[in-house]
C-alpha cells in the first residue's frame, strides 16, 4: 500500500468528510434507526423480486450440477482468493497479528493448499477471521448511520457502503475485471460465479426468511446483528448487545411498551413513514409489517435481539484485542 504523504492526508480527508455526513445521520431511539424504511421496503420487494426470476435459479442450478464436496473446495478457493482484502483491513485497523495471520493462510493455502481450493491452515491452527472496510471504518469511531437496502446489493448502511468500491480496490477479482476488457464482459465472469456460490449457501435461508412475519424486518435486524458481531470480532461487550436490542441495565428508566410504541407512532407520523408502502415480494412471503414490531428470532451467529439499536458510532475494542 502506499504510504506517502499525499496518501495519508487524503485518508485523513475522507475520514473527515464521512464523519461529518454520517454525524448528521444519527439519530434517536426507539425505532429511529430506519428512516428511509418507505425506500428500502421498496428495494427489498425489487430485490426479492429479481432473486426470484434471475439469482435463485442461478443458484439452486449450481447446487443441482455440484455436490457438496465440489462446492466446499469452490468455496475454499473464493475464500482464499479474497483473503488480501482482510489483509489490507487488518493493517488498516491497527491489528499487526491478526494481519500476520491471514498472511501466512494465504501463502499456506495458495501453495500447499493448491491455490486455495484446500485449507491446510485450519489444520495448522491458522483459522480465517474476514473483515472487510465497513468493519475498519467502525474501528476508527465512524457511526453507522442509517440502514440502507441497495438495488442488487441488498442490506447495508450509510457506513458499511463504502467497503464496495474499497474492497474491490484488493479484491484480486476486482483487479482482474479492471484490468481486461474480454468480449461480453467476460472479464467479470470470476465476480459473478463468487456471487453465485454466496446466493448458493444462503438457499437454506430461505424458508426461515420466507415464513417470518416481516421479512424486511428479520433481514434489517439479522444483518445489523451479524455486522455487530463483526465489529467486534465475534465477542460484542454487553453495552453494544443492549444497545442493538433497544434495552437498558438503567434501572430508573420508568418507560415502558406502551409508551414506546407511542414514541415509535409519533416518529413514523412525523416522519411520514408508510409501512405499507411496498406490496410483498412475489412469493409465499406475507405483507410487511410495522417497524415497530418484533422481528423473528435472529440466526445462531446473532444475539437474539429483536430491536436493534439506533444509527449512532460503535466503539470497537482497542486494536490489541484483536491480535
Amino acid at each position: 500500500m502506499p504510504s506517502t504523504r499525499h496518501s495519508r492526508i487524503a485518508h485523513c480527508l475522507l475520514v473527515a468528510a464521512l464523519t461529518g455526513v454520517l454525524a448528521a445521520c444519527a439519530v434517536a431511539p426507539p425505532r429511529t434507526d430506519d428512516p428511509l424504511q418507505n425506500f428500502n421496503r421498496r428495494m427489498f420487494a425489487f430485490n426479492r423480486f429479481a432473486d426470484k426470476v434471475a439469482i435463485k435459479p442461478v443458484a439452486k442450478a449450481y447446487v443441482k450440477v455440484t455436490g457438496p464436496k465440489e462446492r466446499v473446495l469452490i468455496g475454499n478457493f473464493f475464500a482464499n482468493l479474497r483473503t488480501p482484502v482482510t489483509i489490507i483491513n487488518e493493517v488498516l485497523q491497527g491489528r499487526p497479528g491478526p494481519a500476520l495471520q491471514s498472511t501466512g493462510r494465504f501463502v499456506i493455502n495458495t501453495t500447499v493448499g493448491f491455490l486455495g481450493f484446500f485449507d491446510p491452515a485450519a489444520e495448522m491452527k491458522l483459522p480465517a477471521h474476514p473483515t472487510d472496510f465497513g468493519v475498519t471504518l467502525a474501528h476508527w469511531g465512524l457511526p453507522e448511520g442509517p440502514y440502507l437496502v441497495l438495488p442488487f446489493v441488498g442490506p447495508t448502511t450509510l457506513r458499511d457502503v463504502w467497503r464496495l468500491p474499497v474492497d474491490s480496490y484488493f479484491d484480486p477479482m476486482g483487479w482482474y475485471s479492471r484490468e481486461h476488457d474480454f468480449r461480453w464482459h467476460a472479464q467479470y465472469l470470476p465476480s459473478v460465479a463468487y456471487l453465485v456460490t454466496l446466493r448458493a449457501s444462503a438457499l437454506p435461508i430461505d424458508p426461515v426468511l420466507d415464513s417470518s412475519y416481516d421479512p424486511y424486518a428479520f433481514m434489517r435486524d439479522a444483518y445489523r446483528q451479524h455486522r455487530l458481531y463483526e465489529i467486534y470480532y465475534g465477542n460484542p461487550p454487553l453495552s453494544a448487545i443492549e444497545q442493538l436490542q433497544g434495552t437498558s441495565p438503567n434501572e430508573n428508566d420508568d418507560s415502558n411498551i406502551d409508551q414506546l410504541l407511542q414514541q415509535q407512532q409519533q416518529y413514523e407520523k412525523t416522519h411520514g413513514i408508510n409501512n405499507n408502502a411496498a406490496p410483498p415480494s412475489a412469493g409465499s412471503a406475507p405483507p410487511p409489517a410495522s417497524a415497530s414490531s418484533a422481528a423473528p428470532p435472529a440466526p445462531a451467529t446473532s444475539s437474539s435481539a429483536a430491536m436493534p439499536a439506533p444509527a449512532g458510532s460503535i466503539n470497537p475494542p482497542p486494536a490489541s484485542s484483536g491480535d
